[in-house]
């Protein structure tokens, strides 16, 4: 451990497997005290012990549930870690749904609410109870927000959870230019193709992994925890002065 985020607060959601987990290992390894959420607690558990276990440091990581969707469940989510830890510094909105996968014009109603309310609203409250506590404690704090390469180009089968990715780029920006004032810094990570459950259908299509692995100039998806270094970098004081940027992590897909 080099204490790059030593005496940091961070809340990770979405951090009970893939990118979030990898994420909270990394940043508790680092010294921050790290609260992680999801839906579901026996998945917040395991990773919790797992974290625990890892790290060696069982006292720098709590599990909440929260569902990022539900403003009430954000503000309690802040609760529990102000009350665990004290006021967080660190942000990261991993928490996502893509439940269609399909033509855009086969799109439900209910497909679009629940995307939209997971993928934007809930990065929203997430980043504005963050920030308010950041504001009123007088301290200098990074928000990061997981979007997708989705965001940043057509989103073939995927639409909706593209435009909601798209939305975040955007909000990121807005958020930087509003926040960066007050010491508060405001960035994304646009994951390429990665192994996890979340991406599954994606990468258990042969014809879909197969045509990311020929664009990409690595050749290969990427493992949770090559996302986890990027995240560091925008936690910690070696990015004082970066703030808007979306931060590709794809091996090189966007600039095929």
């Amino acid at each position: 451990m080099s204490g790059r985020l030593e005496g940091k607060v961070a809340v990770i959601t979405g951090g009970s497997r893939g990118i979030g987990a990898a994420i909270a290992e990394a940043f508790v390894r680092e010294g921050a005290q790290v609260v992680i959420s999801s839906r579901k607690q026996e998945g917040l558990d395991a990773s919790a012990r797992h974290i625990a276990s890892a790290t060696g440091r069982p006292d720098a990581i709590s599990a909440f549930v929260c569902h990022t969707g539900d403003p009430a469940q954000v503000a309690a989510l802040f609760d529990h870690t102000r009350s665990r830890f004290g006021i967080a510094t660190i942000a990261v909105n991993n928490a996502a749904t893509n439940p269609h996968f399909g033509p855009m014009l086969s799109l439900t109603s209910g497909a679009w609410d629940k995307t939209f309310e997971v993928n934007t609203r809930g990065y929203f409250e997430v980043a504005r109870h963050a920030a308010e506590g950041m504001i009123e404690g007088g301290l200098p704090g990074s928000i990061i927000n997981i979007t997708s390469i989705m965001g940043m180009r057509a989103a073939v089968f995927q639409g909706i959870y593209g435009m909601t990715k798209a939305a975040v780029i955007s909000m990121t920006q807005t958020l930087a230019m509003e926040l960066g004032g007050r010491n508060i810094r405001v960035n994304a990570i646009a994951p390429g193709l990665v192994e996890t459950k979340f991406a599954s259908i994606l990468i258990e299509t042969p014809e879909i992994a197969a045509r990311f692995n020929e664009r990409s100039a690595i050749g290969r998806v990427a493992q949770p925890e090559e996302l986890a270094g990027a995240a560091l970098f925008l936690a910690s004081n070696e990015s004082s002065y970066v703030t808007g940027q979306t931060l590709a992590v794809d091996g090189g897909y966007t600039i095929a």
